[in-house]
Parts: C-alpha cells; structure tokens; sequence
C-alpha cells in the first residue's frame, strides 16, 4: 500500500522536458541560461565562497523566531518509505534541520527511529527542540539529539563514526594502540548520551538531505556530500530532496541576483541553487554513492488567493554507500 501511495505521489503533473522548452524559448528569461559572467562586484564561481552565508541563515532564523515557517512534512514518509520498512534501532542523521519540519514526521514514524539534526543556527535547534517536544501528544524529544554545526566548514564530530569504527566496518586492520589513545581524546568532547564503553554509536542507517544542499554554495557541496559518506554504515542510504532546474521560484530571481551558473542569492543573503539531474548525480557518484533513485518531481500547485497555477519543480532522490 505504501509503495502504490508514494508512487501515485511522485506522478507527473506535467513533463519536465515540456517545461524546459517553454523556459528556454522565453526570451525574458534567457539570463538564467547563458554562462554566469562575474562583475566586479559579484563573487566569482571559481572563487572562494562568501565566509558569511552561515550568518545568513542564522539571521534568516532569528528572524523568524516564531515558528510561522514550520511545516510539516508529511510527504518524507512516502517519498521515502524506507524509514518505515526498516528493522529496529534505527539512526537517521538530519542535515541542516531548520525548524524541525523533516524531524517530526521521522520520529512519529517508528518508536525504534533515533534523529541526529544539526544546523548552524543555535537559535533555530532550540525552536526544533520545542516544537518537538510540544507538537506531539506522545513523548519524542527523548529520541532527538541536536548539535550545533556549520558542516560546510567543518567535520563531522567523531562521535557519530569514529575513525577505528569506520575502518571496522570494512573488515580493515585496527592500529589498537592509535585507537587507545583516539579514544581517551574523544571522551572529553562525547554527548551525554553516548554510554560509557561507546567510542561513537557506530555510523548512521540513513541521511536526509532536505532542502539543505541547495542553500550552501556550489564549490562546498562535494565536500559535504563527502561527509555524509563517511558517517553512513556501508549499504544505507541517503535520501535527497530538493529545487530542481526551472522550477517556479528560480524564475523570479532577477538576473542581478546570480551568483554563478543556476546559483542565486536572495536579499537576505541566503543561497539557493537549483539542481538538474546530471548535475545531482555527478556530485553523489563522485563521492562514492551508487545511485538507486534520482527523478524530476514536477507538481502543479495553485494559490487560491490569486487563483494562480504555479509550476513546482523539486529533485527526488535515493542513493546508497556500497558494501
């Protein structure tokens, strides 16, 4: 039932191809399709990236404090019905999780589903924290565990795979002495829900990637993807969502407003790129994943208010670290 669900979800509403020819033979719109030409006031795509687009998000955060950009996303359970089909134990590493709107539906999925989020923002880990912990009738903070992190810059912290683990998962030798010592330097920084003999809790059985990648800037996205690779057990998967190439919002942008080729900046700061499919699968394929699932999902929504078609585009896919 879940499969028939998730696939009548993913349908078409209209073709991808039948939008790109409309788009491409607009010639209002040609901007966001010629070779992206730095001014000199403009950061170059070859260069490095603004230190700041961090800070932009966590503006963007405090800014909207209140919660009124909290959605739920009900939709992850059946794009990705592997959460469910899963044995017990489950760990699911949540990248970039904003508000907590990919959280909840997660943790309400399976008692047996623990959540690792991070964000930038300490601000907004807290908001996830409380609408956690206030939306549900049923208790679920106690499954959550949040860190602060800019995993565009840095690391992930070695309690979530630490180095001697992950060289165990593949069967390699283990230098016990450099991994005695590993050890001790790790207890010191160790949550506090980690028990006393754990040196991590052993890798992840799935990352999200929701409406996160598109938000940081194109030279940092394989180092991040390099990341999730690292910290996954090998045959789980990593589950993507995310803006996909002409999808209604890149229209609006202004050509003043480019950053790079298909990258953007908003007024406040904050990034967002939009994917093709090519583009997807190079940046996974290169850091090691095998490709099980990558599609354009092209959903025609409508605003009542203005009684106006808008035609959504957004990227699914699921991809898998090899055994």
């Amino acid at each position: 039932m879940m499969e028939g669900t998730a696939a009548e979800y993913h349908s078409k509403d209209f073709e991808w191809e039948e939008l790109r020819d409309e788009v491409e033979n607009d010639a209002s719109l040609r901007y966001h399709l010629v070779p992206f030409v730095a001014s000199s006031s403009s950061s170059s795509p070859s260069s490095d990236p603004p230190p700041d687009d961090a800070d932009a998000w966590r503006s963007f955060h405090r800014r909207h404090s209140a919660g009124k950009f909290f959605k739920e996303r009900r939709y992850l359970l059946k794009e990705f019905p592997e959460l469910l089909c899963s044995g017990n134990s489950i760990q699911v590493l949540e990248l970039g999780c904003g508000n907590g709107s990919t959280i909840l539906p997660i943790l309400r999925a399976k008692e047996s589903i623990v959540v690792y989020a991070c964000d930038c923002s300490e601000e907004v880990l807290q908001m996830a924290k409380e609408i956690v912990a206030t939306t549900s009738d049923v208790s679920l903070d106690h499954r959550l565990h949040t860190f602060l992190l800019d995993f565009t810059v840095h690391k992930f912290p070695d309690w979530l795979f630490c180095s001697s683990c992950q060289r165990a998962s593949f069967s390699k030798p283990v230098n016990l002495s450099s991994d005695s010592r590993e050890q001790k330097l790790r207890k010191l920084n160790a949550p506090s829900f980690l028990r006393e003999e754990q040196c991590c809790i052993g890798g992840v059985d799935f990352v999200t990637l929701i409406f996160t990648l598109s938000a940081i800037p194109f030279q940092r996205m394989s180092s991040v993807i390099e990341k999730c690779f690292s910290v996954l057990k090998p045959g789980c998967l990593l589950l993507f969502r995310d803006y996909g190439l002409y999808d209604m919002t890149m229209l609006r942008f202004l050509p003043e407003q480019r950053m790079g080729f298909r990258e953007y900046m908003r007024s406040d700061g904050t990034f967002s790129y939009f994917f093709s499919l090519d583009i997807v699968r190079d940046l996974f394929l290169g850091a090691g994943f095998t490709e099980l699932e990558l599609e354009y999902c092209c959903i025609t929504s409508v605003n009542r208010q203005r009684g106006k078609k808008m035609q959504r585009v957004w990227i699914h896919g699921k991809f898998q670290k090899p055994i």
